[in-house]
């Protein structure tokens, strides 16, 4: 059963929306949305990578709290609400050198004052690369 509470963009409308932000810069692209998840990939490259050539953590965790945020605000009960990041944690499990990175956030817990969403980052060989909670503020506009 759909979780989502207003109606969901196309990936276009997702990719429009993050026009001109941190979204864009690091090549960040949504790739797809089911039922309960939002889906998203990120380029392992120059603009991505740390200095010793593995996919930046901080990347990690903004593709993370991008697919989260995105999601957290399409399960909202009221229109002038808007959901904002409180906390977000990352546990690296393996690098990733080369391809694409692609995130799947869930959620955990879907409250009218705080949502928990659960991000796993992997590989394209479907291997876990990073595992990321993040908690979500529901607030009024």
């Amino acid at each position: 059963m759909a979780i989502w509470t207003r109606t969901l963009p196309t990936l276009e409308q997702m990719a429009e929306t993050s026009k001109n932000t941190a979204v864009t810069a690091l090549g960040i692209e949504y790739v797809e949305v089911g039922d309960d998840y939002i889906m998203g990939r990120i380029p392992v490259d120059e603009r991505t990578v740390q200095p010793f050539g593995i996919l930046h953590g901080g990347a990690s965790v903004l593709l993370a709290e991008t697919l989260g945020s995105m999601a957290a605000n399409y399960c909202l009960r009221q229109d002038n609400q808007i959901a904002v990041g409180l906390d977000i944690n990352a546990n690296h499990i393996r690098s990733a050198t080369t391809g694409w990175v692609y995130g799947t956030a869930r959620p955990v817990h879907l409250g009218g004052t705080t949502q928990v969403w659960e991000i796993r980052l992997e590989n394209e060989d479907g291997k876990l690369t990073c595992l990321s909670r993040l908690t979500m503020a529901v607030i009024s506009r």
